[in-house]
């Protein structure tokens, strides 16, 4: 039976006006933004280790975010350490203009404040949500690094989206993604799973969009257009899991434990096999 506070929340997340949920996720109401927004030096510190960890590094190198949130410290956190370029992406930012004034206010040359507006240096930064339409880029064009957290999960067609991030990354560039392969109602995990392609999509799908990929889609997604890719599974909920095994729905179920418990997934891809 689906437990009465999920199908409250999940129905006032579909229904309700997205102004009223974005006043929520504002003022961080049942809504907890991402360790970018949270602690943008954290987030540089674990891309930068596993860049590190690649015999990579990040001084000189053109980098894009994928999923910026609208705050704009995770691209100077990066430039300070060296970063040529930062190029943010996000088509559903709402800019975070008070976290960004303070930030600016720090006086680092990658921002400047007029009229009360922040304003990013474009020999530093380019923001454009648009990006990733770009079907040709030259060489020097291409991106080195490419980051994202918590955001593919979120992506209705994952294929199309990593097969135009292979498109646009360097021959000698890398991919990391995070992935939270949880329903975004925590306290249940994998209730996501336990319903039909119809009810999900029709009533209990948020707006902010859940594709319910597990461990091997995003497996096979990724080695379709990249040569070299790693799959790190750094965290599990195997009691969690036990409990909603019988009403999870055969399709997102693979029979290895491992996997189908699986709730933070971290993809390393590299050797991009889609060519401008």
């Amino acid at each position: 039976m689906i437990p009465l506070d999920y199908l409250a929340l999940r129905l006032i997340r579909r229904f309700f006006p997205v102004p009223l949920i974005q006043w929520a996720m504002k003022l961080q109401l049942g809504v907890e933004p991402g360790l970018e927004t949270r602690q943008p030096e954290a987030a540089a510190d674990r891309y930068e280790e596993a860049v590190k960890a690649g015999g990579g590094r990040l001084k000189g190198k053109r980098i894009l975010i994928l999923g910026y949130g609208g705050y704009f410290g995770l691209a100077v956190s990066f430039l300070e350490r060296g970063v040529s370029h930062v190029v943010l992406v996000d088509p559903y930012a709402r800019v975070k203009e008070e976290m960004n004034l303070a930030l600016a206010q720090r006086e680092t040359p990658f921002l400047s404040i007029e009229d009360g507006q922040v304003i990013p240096n474009k020999e530093w930064i380019t923001i454009d949500p648009n990006f990733l339409q770009v079907v040709t880029l030259s060489e020097h064009d291409k991106i080195d690094f490419i980051f994202s957290s918590s955001v593919l999960e979120h992506v209705s067609n994952p294929d199309e989206l990593v097969r135009d991030l292979s498109r646009m990354t360097h021959p000698e560039g890398l991919n990391v993604h995070f992935i939270d392969l949880r329903d975004h109602f925590f306290k249940y995990p994998f209730e996501m799973l336990c319903h039909s392609d119809r009810v999900w999509s029709r009533f209990l799908n948020p707006t902010s969009n859940l594709n319910r990929q597990r461990v091997w889609d995003y497996e096979d997604i990724f080695r379709r257009y990249f040569q070299k890719v790693e799959l790190e599974i750094f965290e599990r909920e195997f009691a969690k899991f036990e409990k909603a095994k019988r009403r999870i729905r055969p399709e997102f179920v693979s029979g290895e434990i491992e996997a189908d418990c699986a709730t933070r997934l971290k993809v390393k891809a590299s050797l991009p096999l889609i060519e401008t």
